[in-house]
């Protein structure tokens, strides 16, 4: 609390009053190969007086508690899964800067005075943040904590008297299965709570169902130039839809009849009897009901009514059909419009396909259509970068990491950073560390790595971290690679699906210039020497008979008592001892 407290003394001329707004949007964006990027963005700001004097109007309270008592000035976190097509979707959406590494990813910047403490402090706020978002991140422990020191930086306005106390932490769960146990608490922190506006179309079934998603939350402090400081709240759900997946009706699946089927007739082996499958890059047709399952209910009345709740990027020449009593805004430059309707309405729209007419109750806003296919679709950026990661080598021992890196652009060179975070059970040989462009083999090669940050992993206490500083030329690959050996675990530490392997997070690419973009590679599935899990129970079965043999003819030799034969009681001894026996069990019946 007081080093809060410290930091808003130290804001210049922040006021005591400051006005919180709050806004939410939908950008829907369609993509090749029957693909929709629908992107929701939720956004609201706290004057720093109202949030440490625990008035949470539009800030969640749940939140802001924890960040209060773990001491957090700035807070990334991400939940992810699938993979993004760059090369046919292009450029991530956010510039890479709301996504992450498969399962969970967390980064933030603490307030302390030293390493200590800030790992205290970490631990205080992993084990809050997996309580209330329903994840595992209270195993991001030492082994899965790096702290980086090129590859991220502060997005808030921090006091520069402040930034020296601020420790960076970052932790990783390749992973952990996001689910709809993750969404419940996210939509929980909107003010609407996914009950009206644009978060009713947030449907587990339809958003996990996607071929892509990303989920993010992202906390800092703003202190706009003509404004107040504030402290913002972002956040933010990416989703790509296939659009023939999500049409399909509940029940189970049937084939479609043969007048149905879409085929190409330009092929030439096209007939009568044969179907080849028509590309859905071209005439894609869909509504907003169709593809989430029922219209959008309203909006939020605490949303700024300047902001329009949904946009969509489709060039102005495409017909976009909404419902009646919808106003049209179109942007002047002819990539996309937006709309804004009743706040107590029903919302839907349909994209029909470019030679579809104006059909039932629907209004259309636009009458024109087109005929080429390269007007159907806003052509997307493409990225600065592409990467591709794999595992290399063969054998139970060794092995080896290979990633290709592109710089598709002709003539702009691209200068990033690179960061792996690799589990300590995969012992790096940095001194093979090699980046070779490609068709250079045996010539000689430009110096790409320009810098180098290497911290060795420790058996069971740290994981290893690489982050490098590279140039690739325009029109360039570079494979970068390494190789590594694999260490033999402690059966105790194997988990119970060992077989399957041990997920390696995703390396983080941060292009520095010519501008900011992220980009994550895909996880990878480490395959280490796993041993016979039935020999410790066959090893417990013989040596629990082996000490129960011994165990039993040593109590019989030390309990039973041997007699010679001529020390035996003789017959007649033994029968008059029965006789007594027996008047005795005869005598206590009769009692009873």
């Amino acid at each position: 609390m007081r080093h809060l407290l410290a930091f808003i003394c130290l804001l210049p001329l922040v006021s005591w009053v400051t006005a919180a707004d709050y806004y939410e949007q939908l950008n829907l964006r369609p993509l090749p190969l029957s693909a929709l990027l629908a992107s929701f963005n939720f956004r609201s700001n706290t004057s720093f007086y109202d949030f440490e004097s625990h008035n949470f109007r539009y800030f969640p309270r749940s939140l802001g508690q924890i960040l209060q008592h773990a001491g957090t000035r700035e807070l990334h976190l991400r939940f992810s899964l699938g993979r993004w097509d760059a090369e046919s979707w292009g450029t991530r959406p956010w510039e890479g800067q709301r996504e992450g590494g498969t399962g969970v990813e967390l980064w933030a910047w603490l307030e302390s005075e030293s390493d200590e403490e800030a790992d205290e402090k970490w631990l205080i706020l992993t084990n809050a943040l997996s309580g209330l978002f329903c994840a595992s991140l209270n195993f991001v422990d030492g082994t899965r904590t790096t702290r980086p020191v090129m590859s991220f930086q502060p997005e808030g306005d921090h006091p520069t008297s402040s930034i020296p106390n601020l420790r960076l932490l970052h932790g990783v769960l390749p992973k952990e299965v996001v689910c709809t146990e993750n969404l419940t608490p996210f939509l929980k922190l909107l003010p609407c709570k996914g009950k009206v506006g644009v978060s009713t179309l947030l449907d587990g079934h339809k958003l996990f169902d996607s071929a892509y998603q990303s989920m993010a939350i992202d906390v800092k402090p703003i202190c706009p130039e003509d404004g107040d400081c504030v402290l913002e709240i972002e956040q933010t759900i990416d989703m790509v839809l296939d659009i023939e997946r999500s049409q399909r009706p509940q029940e189970i699946p049937r084939p479609p009849p043969s007048r149905d089927l879409k085929c190409d007739t330009s092929k030439p082996y096209h007939a009568p009897n044969t179907c080849f499958p028509l590309g859905y890059n071209a005439s894609q047709e869909w509504s907003l009901s169709q593809v989430f399952g029922h219209p959008m209910k309203g909006t939020c009345p605490l949303t700024d009514p300047e902001i329009p709740p949904v946009c969509i990027q489709v060039p102005h020449s495409r017909s976009v059909y909404t419902s009646a009593g919808v106003h049209q805004m179109k942007n002047a430059d002819g990539r996309s419009r937006c709309f804004t309707f009743d706040s107590e309405g029903d919302f839907d729209i349909i994209l029909p396909a470019p030679d579809a007419d104006d059909t039932g109750e629907i209004i259309a806003n636009t009458t024109t259509t087109m005929t080429t296919t390269d007007d159907e679709l806003i052509k997307s950026p493409t990225p600065l970068i592409y990467a591709e990661r794999s595992l290399m080598g063969h054998g139970q021992e060794r092995g080896g990491v290979q990633t290709i890196l592109t710089n598709p652009s002709q003539d702009t060179e691209v200068e990033f950073i690179y960061m792996e975070s690799l589990p300590w059970f995969m012992r790096v040989y940095l001194h093979t560390l090699n980046a070779r462009l490609e068709g250079s083999r045996g010539k000689a090669q430009p110096a790409m790595i320009e810098d180098i940050y290497y911290r060795p992993a420790v058996d069971r206490a740290r994981g290893t971290q690489l982050e490098l500083r590279m140039r690739i030329p325009p029109a360039s690959t570079v494979f970068l690679t390494y190789d590594f050996e694999k260490t033999i675990l402690r059966y105790t530490e194997y988990p119970p699906d060992a077989n399957r392997g041990f997920d390696v997070a995703a390396a983080v690419i941060t292009t520095v210039r010519p501008r900011v973009q992220s980009v994550r590679t895909t996880t990878l599935l480490l395959n280490l020497p796993v041993p016979d899990f039935s020999m410790p129970y066959n090893v417990i079965i013989f040596t629990s008979t082996a000490i129960a043999l011994a165990f039993g003819g040593m109590y019989n030799i030390l309990v039973r008592r041997l007699v010679a034969a001529d020390e035996a009681p003789s017959r007649l001894a033994r029968a008059k001892l029965g006789k007594l026996i027996e008047k005795f069990r005869s005598r206590k019946s009769t009692r009873k």
